[in-house]
């Protein structure tokens, strides 16, 4: 035993020696052995602490992406380490044949702090919609258990992303997303975003299975619902016998300053999507129900090897008890508000900023440019942030645990880097 042991240390010990350590070397590596789906930026990033992370070269970065919405603790959470650490040691996987506790014990957790009665777990926000899908067409079918043609269509709007897989990509509004993809998953219907009449339209024709919205969208460019839109799209649901979905795969669970955004509308679904910040970086997707969308749902309707397992429940519980503290979440709608008017007072006046928006530290810089010059400018200047919508939008997404003082500095950046707008403008 001892013996395998050395042999096991010393084999790791080379591996790590073969690794390349500089920059230029990983991304070689990578161009050489990693399909090519990723356009990604030319930093290899090694470690994180808190809201800062350091690349190979020691480079200090402020992340204001924090994984795309996903490192909501920031990195290294200390509670959230300990959760994982201690249930590796105890088991990882088991598949959903066993029972587990972390998983019910999640479950539960989001039954009582939502307005769901039932959580089915995935492994990421595509497949939570996906199950979605899935979800609303048995529910037709289980409603309308004597009709031929039930309702089989879906709704979904512009500068809406619901994911990558095929229903999910259906759903989204990006022709470029679908086009090289198609035929797509038919039977979908894309809106104006906030068209209440057009929606309400379709509906009552009840031909449709579902509605699918983002109260505050990310990735079409941090555009925030207005509680008429939510609200109209309740009522028509309600008399057609359509079901409504939010998918809040990045606005919720705290970022909006709510524990789930639609709280801020006071208007409720009959199914939601949860995925990126829940199990502090592990893959992780939620689809919480009502009662009666449940009952629609059978055994082996749906299912998953690797979601829900113990190890990354244990560290949803960690990231779920902390963030729906009542006293964290006032202080990410104090700093969201905080950030904002930072960014208006200091940006607002530039010729290419049109609109700063969002809700708590979901923000968005819309520009009349392209956004990827300021981002290059500030990744060089030790400060990494994301575009969003038609590349003109700067989306602004840190960890929640963010400083007023890391705010500060984050804004000195972008007032310090953002004349390189009017170089790009030029040329």
């Amino acid at each position: 035993m001892a013996s395998l042991e050395v042999d096991v240390h010393s084999n790791l010990k080379s591996l790590l020696n073969e690794i390349p350590r500089k920059s230029s070397e990983v991304i070689a590596d990578e161009k050489k052995f990693v399909v090519g789906t990723y356009a990604r930026t030319s930093v290899v990033l090694a470690s994180g602490k808190g809201c800062k992370v350091y690349d190979v070269d020691g480079q200090e970065y402020l992340d204001l992406t924090s994984g795309i919405a996903v490192n909501a603790l920031g990195h290294g959470d200390p509670d959230w380490v300990r959760a994982v650490t201690e249930q590796a040691n105890v088991l990882t996987h088991v598949s959903n044949i066993y029972y587990s506790i972390p998983q019910v014990e999640l479950a539960k957790r989001l039954v009582a702090c939502s307005f769901a009665d039932r959580v089915f777990f995935s492994n990421s926000g595509t497949e939570a919609n996906e199950a979605a899908i899935k979800f609303s067409r048995k529910f037709q079918r289980y409603s309308h258990p004597d009709e031929k043609q039930p309702p089989m269509k879906f709704i979904a709007f512009t500068n809406c992303f619901h994911g990558r897989t095929m229903g999910a990509l259906a759903l989204t509004s990006k022709e470029n997303y679908r086009s090289p993809f198609e035929p797509v998953m038919p039977g979908v219907t894309f809106l104006e975003y906030g068209n209440i009449q057009a929606a309400t339209e379709i509906i009552q024709s009840g031909e449709i299975a579902a509605v699918f919205v983002e109260p505050i969208q990310g990735e079409g460019g941090i555009h925030s619902a207005t509680k008429e839109f939510l609200l109209s799209l309740r009522t028509a649901c309600d008399n057609a016998g359509s079901l409504l979905i939010f998918d809040e795969v990045q606005c919720g669970l705290g970022r909006s300053g709510y524990l789930w955004a639609h709280e801020a509308y006071g208007v409720y679904p009959d199914i939601m999507t949860l995925a990126k910040p829940l199990a502090g970086g592990l893959p992780i997707g939620a689809v919480l129900v009502t009662e009666k969308v449940a009952r629609a749902i059978n055994f082996g309707d749906h299912g998953s090897t690797f979601a829900g397992g113990p190890l990354v429940c244990s560290g949803a519980i960690a990231v779920l008890d902390k963030i729906s503290s009542p006293g964290f979440l006032a202080s990410v709608s104090e700093k969201g508000q905080y950030f904002k008017e930072l960014l208006v007072k200091n940006l607002g006046g530039n010729s290419h900023v049109k609109e700063v928006r969002g809700s708590g530290l979901i923000i968005g810089i819309e520009l009349d440019v392209s956004a990827s010059p300021l981002v290059d400018a500030c990744q060089q200047s030790g400060l990494l942030i994301l575009t969003a919508g038609k590349g003109n939008v700067v989306r602004i997404v840190p960890p929640l645990i963010i400083s007023t003082q890391e705010i500060d500095q984050a804004v000195e950046i972008l007032i310090d880097r953002i004349p390189v707008l009017d170089q790009a403008s030029t040329n």
